[in-house]
């Protein structure tokens, strides 16, 4: 047998045995189909990037004939008639799709919990929140069910699941990746990244998908991701009050060590208006949200949404709709742009003073099912992943290890489109943590 022939037959038993319990996937595409495809892609001479990986797909990016339900009732019948431009790449390079994964409600949630069709369980903390909206994505790689997935991310939807799962989650610059094929939440805020077991891999999936798109405008042209050097760079340590003093003193540790081994600096940063980013982050993700599922109105894509969506994805649309009211004329959704451009320019001046920034990906670690938590926490699980989104920037979350059993993530930040820097600097994190 080959590599690939191998691998999909170790991942298909793997998800036969455990995913009724962790319920990472949703579907599964047809073992004959997938080996067929995989002993296809063993017998070719000339083999992309991308040949030997195995690669599952959140439920909100288009697979053609595979469903992208987003979770939820109201497109669990929707097969998708074409290839996302993400998975047009991944299969140029002989990378192979083996199903698509579960997520929070058309990706409105923070822990895994809210999709119709059960929770995710965390691999890394049996009967834990796995973080959400990309937890089937998160989970899937933390379980050993695939080698990469592909999530969103909005405000953290990446990130947050990675550092609970204990995996790598990156978000690209804002245009970075083209989302055509992404039934996505917010327009101004949503990138398709990569979630994997290590740096390296993560960074190849990025170079595969990334580069313009005519059918997103908002993409733009790169540079091929490369190693670049990494000594004797300056950063800025970002916290919010509610962060668990444990998680600082683990990325304190590790920032002395890179400090020790790379001369990096310390430099004290300053970024105004960070404390409005969560306040400014919803009025867009509601409006957007409300506006873009209107097409969802029973006759296209199956139910209406009214009628078939659960309890958050209600309270969203109820938001946005209150929002977009005719009387308010936008008012507080272009505030709320407004607000978005000064934090960006933040970033942006900040990013001047310091070659990267480091922040937890969360401020506190992971709990178990069952736990009562208030929504004001829910909201605070993304106040230091929303910022990056708000930005345009590009961020990963690194696993750095655990406390109390529990996984840590560090985020490291960069200007748009240095990506490259970005993956460096992780790539060096990833070694002194090891």
């Amino acid at each position: 047998m080959g590599l690939v022939e191998d691998k999909v037959k170790a991942y298909l038993n793997s998800i036969k045995k455990y995913n009724k319990i962790i319920n990472a996937f949703l579907e599964v595409r047809n073992e004959k189909e997938l080996i067929a495809e995989a002993k296809l892609l063993d017998s070719k001479e000339k083999k992309g990037r991308l040949y030997g990986y195995v690669i599952g797909v959140k439920s909100n990016i288009c697979v053609k004939g595979l469903h992208a339900s987003c979770a939820s009732k109201t497109l669990e019948d929707y097969q998708a008639p074409y290839d996302a431009t993400v998975i047009s790449r991944i299969k140029a390079e002989d990378g192979l799709i083996i199903g698509m994964l579960n997520c929070d409600e058309f990706a409105c949630g923070w822990t895994g919990e809210t999709s119709v069709f059960g929770r995710t369980d965390n691999p890394s903390l049996p009967g834990h929140i796995s973080g959400g909206s990309s937890s089937g994505s998160a989970a899937s790689v933390a379980a050993g069910f695939c080698d990469i997935s592909l999530g969103s991310d909005t405000g953290g939807s990446i990130r947050v699941p990675a550092s609970f799962c204990g995996v790598v989650g990156v978000k690209p610059s804002y245009g970075f990746v083209s989302r055509y094929g992404l039934i996505d939440l917010s327009m101004s805020l949503d990138q398709i990244g990569p979630i994997a077991k290590n740096v390296s891999d993560a960074s190849l999936v990025l170079d595969v998908i990334k580069g313009k798109d005519d059918r997103d405008t908002t993409t733009f042209e790169s540079k091929p991701i490369k190693n670049e050097k990494t000594n004797r760079m300056s950063f800025g340590l970002v916290s919010v009050p509610q962060v668990d003093i444990r998680i600082i003193d683990m990325i304190a540790t590790i920032l002395a060590k890179a400090s020790d081994k790379l001369k990096w600096s310390e430099k004290k940063i300053n970024i105004k208006n960070i404390d409005l980013a969560i306040q400014t982050y919803h009025p867009i993700v509601w409006t957007e949200f409300f506006s873009a599922t209107r097409r969802m109105d029973g006759r296209r894509f199956g139910k209406k949404i009214e009628d078939s969506a659960g309890e958050e994805v209600l309270r969203r649309l109820a938001g946005g709709s209150e929002i977009s009211k005719a009387e308010f004329e936008g008012q507080y959704y272009h505030k709320a742009l407004v607000v978005k451009e000064l934090i960006k320019k933040e970033f942006e001046r900040v990013l001047g003073e310091v070659d990267f920034i480091v922040m937890p990906t969360t401020p506190f670690l992971p709990w178990k099912f069952g736990t009562k938590v208030s929504l004001e926490k829910l909201y605070a699980i993304d106040a230091l992943t929303i910022p990056g989104n708000l930005a345009e920037i590009c961020a990963i979350s690194i696993p750095i290890g655990k406390i109390d059993g529990k996984p840590v993530g560090m985020q490291v930040v960069c200007s748009k489109g240095h990506e490259s820097k970005m993956i460096s600097i992780a790539k060096e994190i990833e070694k002194i943590v090891q």
